[in-house]
């Protein structure tokens, strides 16, 4: 497959998460802990809710405006970091910080649809696009090991 051909399918997989997000809505419900986070130099508007039981993120969900790019990557983590163990996630989210920044990566780890924001990195304004849904989630899931460490 030509690069521009890989460009293409990378595009069309980033353009069906954005028009059909998954895992998309906040749920008013016991046991999430929510954070919002806002990139004030694009609008990209994020909350990521996530559950933690076991050690492990059980349910993750999204809500937000943004970009194509913002938004898709919302969906990916979602479908990537959910199931995982706390210590997994952590390391996807490194990882693929890595993929965004143009680094190398661990192209071993099960990272879904996540490799295709490896263009990003030819445009460095929108790396905080990428990847403020995932800082959100890394944020969620700190505070609300925090949270459940202060009520034992």
């Amino acid at each position: 497959m030509s690069f521009s051909n890989l460009e293409q399918l990378y595009r069309q997989v980033i353009m069906d998460h954005y028009k059909n997000p998954r895992n998309k809505g906040i749920l008013e419900a016991d046991g999430y802990h929510s954070v919002h986070l806002k990139n004030p130099t694009c609008g990209d508007d994020v909350t990521v809710q996530v559950k933690i039981a076991d050690g492990k993120i059980t349910d993750i969900r999204h809500e937000g405006t943004g970009c194509s790019i913002c938004c898709s990557s919302a969906s990916v983590m979602s479908q990537t970091l959910r199931d995982k163990t706390l210590s997994d996630a952590q390391v996807l989210t490194d990882n693929f910080y890595e993929i965004v920044k143009g680094q190398p990566f661990n192209e071993e780890l099960d990272m879904g649809d996540a490799p295709v924001y490896m263009g990003v990195a030819k445009f460095p304004a929108r790396v905080k696009c990428a990847t403020i849904a995932w800082k959100a989630c890394e944020t969620a899931v700190a505070e609300a090991v925090a949270t459940a460490k202060t009520l034992a």
